[in-house]
């Protein structure tokens, strides 16, 4: 009984920063969005798909991000701390080959890029490209802070990230409306002083980051694999990871195609009600992170502590994606009203926030198991699961949403289907890799 209540404690005092900090740029993109409000429609717009772009970007360093945090946390499990040097060495490495080309590649095609995302004329693709001129760029930094902040969750430090996520927000609220409208001696930036704003305040959160990495963690001799065999190990834990944060974020843009059929009020209810979840399902990624870091350190130790780690867990989420989701299902219209005055939007709402208090819970489990999958280096089975769950869940979007009784509601109905047989394959997984590790332990 100590040992479940020691790790609800240990993986709840690594999940709350982490949520903190998940939060945190969801928090960056909304003060963009209400500093540049007063600036007009197509001006949200461009902030709006820079934020879109930001986020599939993001898929890009994650690979580096998590394949770092399992890398030092198994070697500090397992008291290798020679090995940190050379991880974070591996980490930087490969945050040199990937920035220059996203980077640099971005901002020679931003015009593209904004056609792509809005079409190729327009005032929203004349700010889009205006904001991408500083925010691809600007990757360099966005990249380095999401690396840094997976050396120090690695050591188990979720604050850290936590804190410097916090200082960016705290500068970017303090910068935005200085650079958008031109107060004092400063000129008129607007979106673009925006995209400033953002990459400035990240970048004094960066400074101090890598000033507390440098007291902190590069101590000691390095040791153990080499530079290559450690960015190696980094991109087998991380590739996976990365792949499947994307995938969800295609099945995601799939099924806004799908809504988009059947008219602006259920698309826009599924846009807000999406947005709305995010507050919840971050808490589930936040477990899972939590539970990865807590499994690599196991494992490098020796230890085997896999089950009770995702049992505890999948426990922790399911009953925040449980209770969170009956309060959303309960309230939905008034949630929906903080957005929306639309009577049809707020009846399609409405019904959407019943099929996601199952969905929710669905989800916690799948997402809150995947840390025991990372943790051990698992992380193809991450991606496998996600694989099957589109498998599943856009072909019976299109085929439920096809039946005149169901109509968008089939659409509903799918989210919670896929995410059922991503469950049930996760829980077959996870019990597996138990008992493959119990095996090889004895």
């Amino acid at each position: 009984m100590s040992s479940i209540v020691e790790s609800r404690r240990a993986l709840l005092g690594l999940t709350v920063p982490v949520y903190c900090e998940l939060l945190s740029g969801v928090v960056a993109g909304i003060i963009d969005t209400a500093w540049v409000a007063r600036l007009g429609e197509a001006a949200v717009g461009a902030v709006a798909v820079a934020s879109t772009l930001e986020n599939v970007l993001l898929g890009v360093i994650l690979m580096v991000n998590i394949g770092t945090t399992v890398l030092i946390a198994d070697a500090l499990g397992g008291g290798r701390r020679g090995e940190l040097a050379v991880a974070v060495r591996a980490a930087a490495s490969l945050w040199l080959v990937i920035t220059p080309i996203v980077a640099a590649g971005g901002f020679l095609l931003r015009d593209e890029v904004a056609g792509l995302l809005v079409g190729g004329d327009g005032e929203v693709h004349r700010l889009a490209v205006a904001f991408f001129a500083i925010s691809l760029p600007g990757v360099a930094v966005f990249y380095a802070q999401n690396v840094i902040d997976g050396i120090f969750k690695g050591t188990g430090d979720t604050r850290t990230p936590m804190r410097m996520a916090i200082l960016a927000n705290g500068c970017i609220l303090v910068l935005d409306p200085l650079l958008i409208y031109g107060i004092g001696p400063l000129p008129e930036l607007g979106v673009r002083g925006a995209a400033l704003g953002m990459l400035l305040g990240r970048a004094v959160a960066l400074g101090v980051a890598l000033t507390l990495l440098r007291r902190r963690l590069m101590t000691g001799a390095p040791a153990g694999p080499g530079l290559a065999a450690a960015m190696a190990r980094i991109l087998g834990v991380g590739l996976p990871a990365s792949g499947e944060f994307v995938l969800r974020m295609g099945i995601g843009a799939t099924l806004i195609g799908i809504v988009a059929r059947f008219g602006a009020e259920p698309l826009a209810a599924y846009g807000i009600g999406t947005k709305v979840i995010l507050f919840v399902t971050m808490a589930f990624y936040a477990f899972r992170q939590a539970g990865g870091i807590m499994v690599a350190r196991a494992r490098g130790s020796g230890g085997n502590e896999d089950r009770l780690i995702g049992q505890q867990s999948r426990l922790l989420a399911t009953v925040t994606g449980a209770v969170a989701g009956l309060l959303l299902a309960v309230s939905g219209r008034a949630v929906l009203g903080v957005f929306s005055s639309d009577p049809a939007v707020l009846d399609s709402g409405a019904t959407l926030f019943w099929y996601l208090w199952p969905y929710l819970i669905l989800l916690a489990g799948v997402i809150a198991l995947g840390g025991v999958f990372m943790g051990g280096g698992q992380t193809r089975s991450l991606l496998a699961v996600t694989v099957f769950g589109a498998c599943v869940q856009i072909p019976s979007a299109y085929a439920l949403s096809s039946v005149p009784v169901l109509g968008v509601q089939g659409v509903w109905l799918s989210m919670v289907i896929g995410t059922g047989a991503q469950y049930a394959v996760t829980h077959i997984l996870f019990r597996r890799t138990h008992d493959e590790s119990r095996q090889a332990g004895r």
